[in-house]
């Protein structure tokens, strides 16, 4: 098929076979597949200040890259902790400085905490 050209619909069923994350063929599609989530995580806190218009984050960072498990879990701290955030990649970001509060909220939730 030519490169300035895509397919914009198909009856054929292989066709419409498509990755929901890059709507690439699933046979061409270079996701990568979701970690597993290991037992006893642990977790690794930072704050950041930086490109933020001096507004202070609490980033939660190498965590296994699985959208499903990173929005349910900023899901859970963002209404625990009463603020705003995002789930990207392989971090959660919460807006302000948490990290208090999630020293000792993570521990009940089964993570271990560092940082």
């Amino acid at each position: 098929m030519d490169a300035n050209r895509r397919l914009v619909y198909s009856t054929d069923a292989a066709l419409n076979n498509r990755c929901p994350k890059c709507r690439e063929l699933v046979s061409a599609c270079r996701c990568r597949p979701d970690e597993a989530v290991p037992a006893g995580l642990t977790v690794k806190l930072r704050i950041e200040k930086g490109g933020r218009g001096g507004k202070e984050v609490t980033v939660l960072y190498d965590l296994p890259r699985n959208e499903a498990f990173l929005k349910d879990l900023a899901a859970k701290l963002k209404k625990a902790c009463g603020t705003g955030g995002t789930a990207k990649e392989s971090t959660v970001e919460l807006q302000g400085d948490f990290r208090e509060r999630l020293r000792t909220l993570l521990p009940t939730m089964g993570y271990k905490v560092k940082g």
